[in-house]
């Protein structure tokens, strides 16, 4: 390992994390270092998202005058 980064933790992830570390044996380290691998794996290019709360008015267009269906 060349790298090494300091979190800070809320108590209760914190716990959660020990809690696991301690029921599989497994190092704490190894634990995040397994979880940011899958979320490494799991990213899936959207773009799109970027523009994700972007948009501002009515959530349902539909009850705009000249919108509706007759």
């Amino acid at each position: 390992m060349s790298h090494t980064i300091t979190i800070r933790l809320s108590k209760e992830l914190a716990d959660w994390l020990a809690r696991v570390a301690a029921q599989t044996g497994v190092p704490q380290g190894k634990i995040v270092r397994d979880q940011l691998e899958r979320a490494k794996a799991d990213d899936t290019s959207r773009p799109y998202m970027r523009l994700a709360g972007a948009v501002r008015g009515p959530k349902d267009l539909s009850k705009r005058k000249g919108f509706t269906r007759p």
